[in-house]
C-alpha cells in the first residue's frame, strides 16, 4: 500500500481492479432480530434482541428490555394477527445478555415467527422505525443465509449492474458467510490492543469458494475482500502444507490488529469506521496505520459519510 489517495465514484470499482482479481464478499442476511411485545403477566412492554442462536433448539443469545424487570423465569409475548411467539429467561450471563427459550403457541417454526413477528435491526442512528421496505433495502444484493443483526455494510454499494460489469472486466468473485453479531460493534476499551477478545461469530465457506482461494494464491492474483467480516472470515481459514485453503464452518473469534501478517488477503473494500473499533483496527493493520489516518483526514475534510449507509474507500 503506497499511501496514495484518489477520489472516485463506487461505479469505477471495475477500472480500479484488475483482470484475474478475486473479489470475496460475504453472503449473509440480515433477519428481523428485534421482537417487540409485552411481559406476562402485568402486560408491561418488553423488547428482545436476538443476538445468536446457542445451538440448543430455539434457545438464543439475547438482550432484553427493560432488564432490570427481565430476571430468570421471566416471560414475554409478542404477536402479530394470530400468530403468538411465547419467550422464557432461561439463564443470565455479563453485560445484559439472557439466555432467552422461544416457543409458539401453535407448534409451528419459532424462526418462521421471527421472521414474521420481528423488526429489523436498523442502526441506532436511523431515528426513525423500520418499514417492510427495510427488509430489501438493508441487505446487500446478493445476500442469501440469514443470521446477522447488521448488514456486512460494504456490500451495500454494489448493484446487479456493478457485479455484471466486474465480471465482464475479468474480476472473478466468490462468496463466504459468516453471521455479523453484536461484538462487531464492541469498542476497544483495554490498555493493550492485544487484549481485547473479539465475540465469536459463525461462519461457513464452501469447497468452491476454498478452491478459488486458492488458485487465486498459488497464481498469485490478488484476494481483495469486501467488508472487514468476508476479510476475518478468510484470514481464519486453514491452509494445508501444500498450499490449499480448506473450506470450513464454525466459529471465529479473529482479532486483526497493527502487526498482524496476512496470509490470504491483500486487497479490501470497506467503509469508514469509528475511532477505537476493531474495524478500524483492521483496516490499520492491511493499511498501515499512518495511511489510514492520513485517508480518513481526508475523508472528513471532503465531507464524506461515515457509518452503515456511508461512502466506501478501497485499499489496495
Amino acid at each position: 500500500v503506497s499511501g496514495h489517495v484518489s477520489h472516485h465514484q463506487f461505479a469505477d470499482l471495475p477500472t480500479l481492479l484488475r483482470p484475474g482479481d478475486l473479489l470475496v464478499v460475504n453472503d449473509t442476511r440480515v433477519f428481523p432480530a428485534r421482537l417487540i411485545g409485552r411481559r406476562l403477566p402485568g402486560g408491561g412492554a418488553a423488547e428482545c434482541f436476538l443476538v445468536r442462536p446457542t445451538g440448543t433448539a430455539d434457545e438464543w443469545v439475547a438482550l432484553v428490555h427493560p432488564g432490570q424487570r427481565l430476571r430468570k423465569g421471566s416471560r414475554m409475548l409478542f404477536e402479530s394477527g394470530p400468530l403468538r411467539l411465547n419467550a422464557e429467561v432461561a439463564g443470565m450471563h455479563f453485560h445484559g445478555r439472557r439466555t432467552v427459550r422461544l416457543w409458539t403457541d401453535d407448534g409451528s417454526s419459532v424462526r418462521g415467527a421471527i421472521d414474521a413477528i420481528g423488526h429489523m435491526p436498523l442502526p441506532p442512528y436511523i431515528k426513525r422505525s423500520d418499514t417492510p421496505a427495510d427488509r430489501e433495502r438493508y441487505q446487500t444484493v446478493y445476500g442469501r443465509e440469514g443470521g446477522s443483526i447488521a448488514a456486512p455494510t460494504a456490500g451495500l454499494h454494489f448493484t446487479p449492474s456493478l457485479l455484471e460489469a466486474l465480471t465482464e472486466r475479468g474480476i472473478e468473485r466468490a462468496a463466504v458467510t459468516l453471521h455479523v453479531g453484536y461484538g462487531t460493534f464492541q469498542p476497544v476499551r483495554v490498555e493493550r490492543v492485544e487484549d481485547h477478545q473479539m465475540e465469536a461469530e459463525h461462519y461457513e465457506v464452501s469447497a468452491e469458494t476454498a478452491a478459488a482461494l486458492t488458485a487465486a494464491k498459488r497464481e498469485s492474483r490478488r484476494i481483495i475482500t469486501v467488508g472487514t467480516s468476508s476479510t476475518r472470515t478468510v484470514e481464519s481459514l486453514t491452509i494445508d502444507p501444500a498450499g490449499a485453503v480448506q473450506p470450513g464452518r464454525g466459529d471465529t473469534s479473529l482479532f486483526i490488529h497493527p502487526g498482524y501478517q496476512f496470509r490470504l488477503v491483500s486487497g479490501l473494500v470497506t467503509n469508514f469506521h469509528l475511532p477505537r473499533s476493531s474495524l478500524i483496527m483492521l483496516v490499520s493493520a492491511l493499511a498501515e496505520r499512518e495511511h489510514v489516518l492520513a485517508a480518513y483526514e481526508t475523508a472528513v475534510r471532503e465531507r464524506y459519510r461515515f457509518y452503515s449507509y456511508g461512502d466506501a474507500m478501497v485499499v489496495l
